[in-house]
């Protein structure tokens, strides 16, 4: 039994490994955004930069609070065994949910989620102590005030890191305003100084206090001599901005690159226990054990955890150089990024959420109170703060989200505030913090515009959801998890493990694959940045041929692979073609909203000229798309009622049909990979003579049923309605084929024939 204990703390400190990396992937949010959504440096010095005060933090970081060992629980109730399981499902839990929300790029809170799995944990261990007949309650058993001092945390976080986030990016626009290198002469040493400085307070006050090499004495002369030493900072740190600025130096960028270090080092000094907290309690459990001869371990108690922990050096070392390899190498990490950065994107681009009923009701009835603060508001002073709020004079580097002042204001306030309720005792999480900073900056920059703001608003809603989901999802999986260990045994500790592992492979197999279909995103993300008009429409020109041609190339293996379904009695294909088919429609919206964005890019007469031709095309793709779901949904209501097959007269003349349109799909492929435009008035012609052939097919059919077997009306009518379906889908391509030509070229003519003039 010693053995299989001490299996299960080394699969704790593997399992704490992974925690790590995707630790890191989460919480990189919290001190990249700034740097890589303001482009204060490349991408690779600004993963250095993080990544040194990620290190430092780490190894000079205790590497453990208090809350792992006893900050939830009393130890002294609770047996070894108790504990192991506890811990266990700590670990599994927590994995598989920030793993999750890396994947969907959400940003989620790790203290969060270790407190609240902790706690349901312990919650479902302490059920069954008292069910089992031990004297003692809640009370005895849980340390609530942890859990309740968190939620009131994320109350105070959201609310007041929004609010001073807008008020405060809001006055340092009016000072600066959009066009801010003209504004810099002398405010910048000011500006610079008084960032640096809360740069300062925030490294002393949050980021260095549990550092190991922090002794009381320095801990008390720096709380005696803050104020000083913030005076200093400040004169220090003016003047030698305003020399830097004199040296040509981009004050900013330096500011911005502080701030990400400040960050980073703050993060990995405080948040460690998150990540390996919970394995350095087993360990010191498990040692506590083995200490002591081993045996019962169901009535060794462990009292030992009620003491202090000593972090061996070698284990913050490990895991900083864990979480800099992670940082550096973790896509998941610039997804995550990717939520927060695109919520705060100056430009309007593509939009990561859709539209809910709560945000709707928010954007009108803000449009409303800006309406009437609009009516009450002098002339003279509105022309002033529009002059300041001017948007078309924003100074950006090339594909940066915001300006540099910004950047500046979300790392600078987000350390000053974080700073300021670590000093009078307020759990301020840094993930909630670093992102409601960003939402406020953005709002007061008028970064969402009226045809954005439901959608950024949608997701900052679904952001701050997610964090109050964590906090459930995590209770109730460690409960359900633990139980099923205490009752189950070491056996059901392996099998959970090994379920850990499959799912963690499953869910990074899944995230590599969406990687690869987001790649086209870098075509759209060059057109919006682009100035050139001319060249803007050659690039969307080839961007959205190939997303047609995408959908083409789709729709003819969905087609072939529904209508052989139905043929041969496949409902599980039709199920799974279901699926795909309204999957394809949520593409389809978003890649026509991505277009349309993109064509306000090029000349207005180009717009004008193409515009017809661009959504008749995309019209067409959603029509052929929603002839394939009717046949689908025919199709599947029938093999999956068990009703009788196609007969096999049918099948041999609708498998000509199929052949043809399959044979029409491909010479579109080919006509849009060749720009062979001159080869479209055949397909033309081919449409037309293929609508003739069902429309014969249709006919004589009707012709049969009059004369034909009763019992067989049920399938005839799913042909018929396969046929109907076929021939709209076929004439949609015909449409499709004279819109691509026009949007290739104006000039293009179709040179009529007797099928087209019919046909038309």
């Amino acid at each position: 039994m010693d053995i299989m204990f001490l299996c299960v703390v080394v699969f704790l400190f593997m399992l704490a490994i992974f925690d790590l990396s995707i630790g890191v992937s989460n919480d990189a949010v919290n001190f990249l955004n700034s740097a890589m959504g303001s482009k204060a440096a490349s991408l690779k010095h600004i993963i250095i930069i993080a990544s040194i005060g990620v290190f430092m933090g780490a190894a000079m970081s205790n590497g453990m609070m208090d809350i792992a060992r006893h900050g939830i629980f009393r130890p002294e109730h609770f047996s070894f065994y108790d504990l192991i399981c506890i811990f266990m499902a700590v670990m599994v839990t927590d994995i598989i949910l920030i793993d999750i929300f890396n994947s969907l790029g959400m940003p989620t809170s790790t203290t969060v989620s270790m407190v609240f799995e902790l706690l349901g944990a312990t919650f479902v261990v302490a059920l069954i102590k008292m069910a089992g007949g031990v004297d003692l309650g809640f009370n005895e058993l849980l340390n609530t005030e942890k859990a309740l001092s968190v939620i009131l945390g994320i109350f105070l976080s959201v609310a007041i890191a929004f609010v001073f986030g807008t008020i405060v990016q809001f006055l340092s626009r009016t000072i600066f305003s959009f066009n801010y290198k003209s504004k810099l002469k002398w405010k910048i040493g000011i500006f610079g100084g008084i960032c640096t400085t809360a740069i300062t307070y925030f490294l002393l006050i949050k980021g260095a206090k549990e550092l190991s090499f922090m002794t009381p004495e320095v801990k008390m002369w720096i709380n005696e001599n803050t104020g000083y030493i913030l005076i200093g900072c400040l004169v220090f740190f003016t003047l030698f901005m305003q020399l830097l600025h004199a040296l040509r130096v981009n004050v900013l960028k330096v500011v911005v690159l502080l701030g990400t270090f400040a960050l980073a080092m703050a993060f990995a000094g405080n948040d460690l226990v998150n990540f390996i907290g919970v394995p350095l309690s087993g360990l010191a459990a498990y040692q506590d054990y083995a200490a002591n001869g081993g045996g019962d371990a169901r009535g060794f108690m462990m009292d030992s955890l009620n003491g202090p922990s000593d972090t061996p050096l070698y284990f913050l070392i490990g895991a900083g150089l864990i979480m800099v390899v992670s940082l550096a190498t973790s896509k998941k990490a610039r997804n995550v990024s990717k939520t927060e950065i695109g919520l705060s994107s100056q430009q309007v681009g593509d939009e990561m959420f859709g539209s809910s009923g709560i945000a709707r009701r928010l954007v009108r009835w803000s449009l409303n109170i800006i309406a009437l603060v609009r009516r009450m508001t002098p002339p003279k002073v509105r022309n002033w703060f529009n002059r300041r709020f001017n948007t078309d004079e924003t100074i950006m580097d090339q594909g940066a989200a915001f300006d540099l002042i910004r950047g500046s204001i979300n790392l600078v306030l987000a350390g000053a505030l974080i700073a300021l309720g670590t000093s009078m005792k307020l759990p301020l999480s840094t993930t909630f913090v670093t992102f409601m900073v960003a939402m406020g900056t953005s709002l007061a920059d008028r970064a969402w515009s009226r045809e954005s703001a439901v959608f950024r608003i949608t997701g900052v809603i679904s952001v701050i959801g997610g964090w109050f989901l964590t906090a459930g999802v995590a209770f109730i999986g460690a409960g359900i998890i633990v139980a099923a260990m205490h009752f189950g045994g070491h056996w059901v500790m392996f099998a959970l493990g090994i379920v850990t592992i499959i799912l963690i492979i499953r869910s990074n197999r899944r995230f590599r694959k969406r990687q690869k279909e987001e790649k086209g995103d870098a075509m759209f993300q060059s057109i919006l940045s682009t100035d050139d008009k001319t060249e803007a429409w050659n690039m969307l020109l080839i961007y959205i041929i190939e997303l047609q041609e995408k959908f083409l190339t789709y729709a003819n293996e969905t087609y072939r692979g529904i209508t052989e379904a139905f043929i041969s009695e496949n409902v599980r294909t039709l199920n799974k073609a279901e699926s795909s088919l309204y999957r394809q429609k949520g593409i389809l919206k978003n890649a026509r909203r991505k277009e349309t964005l993109c064509l306000r890019h090029v000349s207005r007469e180009t717009a004008i000229e193409k515009s017809t031709w661009f959504h008749l095309s995309n019209n067409c793709c959603m029509g052929i798309l929603y002839n394939l779901r009717r046949i689908n949904e025919i199709c599947k209501e029938h093999v999956e009622n068990n009703f009788l097959p196609l007969p096999q007269k049918y099948v041999e003349e609708y498998e000509l049909i199929r052949t043809r349109v399959s044979t029409l799909f491909n010479d579109t492929l080919d006509m849009m990979d060749t720009n062979s435009e001159e080869t479209i008035p055949m397909l033309r012609r081919h449409c037309d003579e293929i609508k003739d052939t069902i429309s014969d097919t249709y006919h004589r059919l009707h012709d049969q049923l009059r004369e034909g077997d009763t019992a067989s009306m049920t399938v005839v009518y799913v042909y018929l309605n396969m046929l109907q379906e076929t021939q709209e889908m076929v004439s949609s391509i015909r449409k499709y084929l004279r819109a691509n030509a026009k949007l290739r070229d104006s000039d293009f003519r179709s040179r009529p024939t007797k099928a087209t003039v019919s046909a038309n």
